[in-house]
């Protein structure tokens, strides 16, 4: 017999139709009963083909199960089961269920299809409990397209666009993603899944090369313990932890890079041909947000950051495209590559402000310091360069370089130092988004071993990075005050109405306690800049 229905489920409209067995052999409970339907929900389809257990009181299933939409997020309405915005997909796998009044399973085996561009495989079990359903499973991608992440924090957005299932519109003069995290259902589902990303396909200047993840949601906070990406022939190994049952919400990362070849970094670049080096680094961020961009401006903690013994010259800077940077290394050092002893960064964040404790550069015919700070709340720079030029060998400029303007757009003109731009303010942007490339705009590696300045440094970068619970605000270990407040003259307050027209630019509803805890934030322009480009 043929059917037609329709009807709301999860305050969406649902249409189906299909064909089933006739009504004599509904006599039979122990017979199953065929089923063929084709359900739609908006842009969300479900094809089903097999058989119903006693349909009376439905006792099992057994069918193939085929899904297609726009994003897994909107299967939500069809099933109720809590997913992340995800590019257009297609699934196909057996579900096999079985139906009690308490503790029902579905299982849908060994399923494959793609997601955008990537493979994905596996098998989900989904058990309805108390107090909360569980979904837990085990996810493959063998070939994983790194650009089909971006939905999962809002980084697929354009300018003047909201991302992907997203209400709010990119800003387009913010660098960093305004799109809201859903953590008003994460309360409705626990968790156990685990994803692998065997292989990653990516742009070329992206040496990321799988990916491996443990999710746990329970009771409203996220875990991803552990989120490792293979990264230029070493390892980025991290943890998050996102709190949803707190408004907003909270959150902490702990990261730490190791043993990354820059010679895979920079696979084109022939000095790195025969590079021995590697990139060291470690953080360990707090914050509090609804937000990438939100979490990012109210950050607490530290981020360090060590790469020895390599080059740097105008010509890496512009094949890699930075054409900006290669202007500013120009000026410090012409056109020729310039060997490196050391680069090492040390960043403080305080409620959303950045300050370069240590970062420094020793070359064989400089030292280069840069002092100052990023305020990521408005996403605006205010840097210093210091050269500092070593006996008697030619130094190019020997004045200080500033760095001012926005993330987004970042003031260019001769006093504009893009050096520290790009290993700066790349840096806030790297830690929610774990692309290690996003912080190596300085340096490509070549052999060497001679005693430098770095030996100085590397017991402080030996110590674990520190971040305090989400919501309060870091404080230097070694002072134990906010970093910054021990050198310089205190950031200028904003004048009334700054934060609310911080809150409208970003089209994120303020909050009064993101108000109260909103911490000032420099101009652009030097002279109203002066304690923050001193830092601390």
């Amino acid at each position: 017999m043929r059917w037609k229905a329709t009807g709301r489920y999860n305050e969406a409209t649902i249409n189906a139709s299909g064909k089933a067995g006739t009504v004599l052999s509904l006599r039979n409970a122990d017979v199953p009963f065929p089923i063929l339907a084709d359900v739609r929900v908006g842009t969300t389809r479900a094809v089903i083909e097999g058989t119903v257990t006693n349909p009376a009181h439905l006792a099992a299933l057994d069918m193939h199960l085929t899904l297609t939409g726009d994003s897994m997020a909107k299967l939500y309405a069809l099933t109720g089961v809590v997913l992340p915005s995800t590019p257009p997909y297609q699934t196909r796998g057996r579900l096999m269920a079985t139906l009690r009044k308490q503790g029902s399973i579905y299982e849908y085996q060994k399923f494959t299809g793609r997601v955008g561009g990537s493979d994905l495989s596996g098998t989900l079990t989904f058990t309805k409990r108390d107090p909360r359903p569980l979904l837990a499973g085990n996810l493959v991608s063998n070939q994983l397209r790194f650009v089909d992440l971006a939905p999962l924090i809002g980084a697929d957005a354009k300018p003047g666009r909201p991302a992907k299932d997203s209400p709010v519109a990119q800003p387009p003069d913010k660098a960093l993603p305004v799109a809201p995290f859903r953590t008003e259902r994460w309360d409705e589902i626990d968790a156990d899944v685990r994803f692998t990303g065997k292989r990653i396909i990516r742009d070329a200047d992206l040496p990321i090369t799988d990916l491996v993840t443990h999710l746990k949601l329970q009771d409203g906070v996220l875990l991803l313990d552990p989120l490792n990406f293979g990264v230029a022939g070493g390892n980025l190994v991290s943890t998050m932890r996102l709190d949803g049952k707190r408004e907003p919400m909270g959150a902490t990362v702990d990261m730490t890079a190791r043993h990354m070849k820059l010679k895979q970094l920079f696979p084109t670049f022939d000095l790195m041909r025969t590079s021995i080096g590697e990139l060291n680094g470690s953080a360990k961020l707090s914050a509090t947000g609804n937000s990438v961009a939100a979490l990012m401006a109210s950050s607490n903690g530290e981020a360090k950051l060590l790469v020895e013994n390599g080059t740097v010259s105008k010509f890496l800077l512009e094949a890699m495209g930075l054409n900006v940077g290669s202007v500013v290394i120009r000026k410090l050092f012409g056109d020729r590559p310039v060997r490196i002893n050391c680069g090492v960064s040390d960043f403080a964040f305080t409620d959303g402000i950045a300050r370069a404790r240590t970062f420094v550069l020793d070359t064989d015919d400089a030292v280069i310091e840069t002092t100052g700070g990023i305020d990521l709340r408005n996403e605006k720079l205010a840097l210093t360069i210091h050269p500092d030029s070593k006996g008697l060998r030619v130094f190019s400029l020997r004045s200080p370089l500033y760095v001012g303007g926005t993330m987004k757009k970042p003031s260019v003109s001769p006093d504009i130092g893009v050096l520290a731009l790009r290993a700066g303010g790349a840096l806030s942007l790297a830690l929610l988004a774990p692309v290690a490339t996003a912080v190596l705009p300085l340096v490509d590696l070549s052999p060497g071993g001679e005693d430098n300045l770095c030996a100085a440094l590397l017991a402080d970068l030996r110590k674990r990075p520190v971040a305090p619970p989400p919501g309060k605000t870091y404080k230097d270990p070694s002072t134990g005050k906010p970093a910054g407040m021990t050198a310089g003259k205190p950031i200028p307050k904003e004048t009334p109405g700054t934060a609310a027209q911080a809150d409208a630019q970003t089209r994120e509803p303020a909050r009064p306690s993101e108000r109260e805890e909103r911490k000032p934030a420099p101009a652009p322009a030097r002279p109203d800049n002066e304690a923050l480009y001193k830092g601390g």
